[in-house]
């Protein structure tokens, strides 16, 4: 655990939900994105994939607030070109909209070893959970498959929201569905521009979920590599 310290009263924890609660299987993949294309008639290189998503990535950073399928596509399309994909507008832009609807589907997804545990231990101690979201992906069908309905009092996509995380009103609302104050609130997540910046700007206090490997961010707030360390914050 890096620049932790122990919080103050918490009254609910929100999650983000891709990459902090739950991560892709081979679909969306270096291997998946090879089938995707080949259904298309567009050959890419899978080995590229990881170079491809970190190009891509600043296009989701300059999107903006407004939720938009369109913002997530042509990320979609960037990384098919970013493996070597060349084809026509129609083409790869049908293709990419194809993996865009899939991502919503969430039998792609498995959840992290860690996140049941923290769930249980959180509703052990009275601690409210909620999520919020990003992604198009239905929150409800989220719940559902991952049986998380029962620890779970307020969820807010993006997508149904209208609005994109950093954007205030989305936490403000997610705040609101779960009827507790910002100050007592955690927001948990991957994303420094996205969790760790939005929490901050409502007031809530984040805290930084940094799986990977490699250098740990430089940001002044509490920052975990697992779940599991969680509960020591709260």
């Amino acid at each position: 655990m890096t620049g932790s310290r122990v919080l103050r009263r918490t009254d609910v924890v929100f999650f983000d939900v891709d990459f902090t609660l739950i991560y892709p299987g081979p679909t969306f993949q270096g291997v998946g994105y090879r089938r995707f294309c080949a259904a298309h008639g567009v050959a890419v290189d899978e080995t590229h994939f990881d170079g491809a998503v970190r190009a891509a990535l600043a296009d989701l950073d300059d999107a903006g607030h407004l939720y938009n399928d369109d913002i997530f596509v042509r990320y979609t399309r960037r990384i098919i070109e970013g493996m070597g994909g060349r084809g026509t507008d129609d083409v790869l832009n049908a293709c990419a909209k194809e993996i865009y609807v899939e991502w919503a589907a969430c039998h792609h997804f498995h959840l992290y070893d860690d996140v049941a545990d923290v769930m249980e231990q959180l509703s052990a101690g009275g601690i409210k959970v909620g999520l919020i979201s990003n992604s198009h992906r239905s929150l409800d069908d989220f719940q559902a498959h991952f049986n998380l309905g029962a620890t779970v009092v307020a969820a807010v996509s993006s997508a149904a929201h209208g609005y994109m995380k950093p954007h205030p009103s989305i936490f403000r609302t997610a705040l609101d569905q779960a009827g507790v104050l910002a100050e007592t609130s955690v927001m948990v997540g991957d994303s420094v521009a996205h969790d760790v910046e939005g929490a901050r700007g409502v007031g809530m206090r984040p805290v930084l979920l940094h799986r990977a490997g490699g250098a740990t961010p430089n940001v002044d707030v509490p920052i975990i590599r697992t779940l599991a360390e969680l509960p020591a914050l709260l």
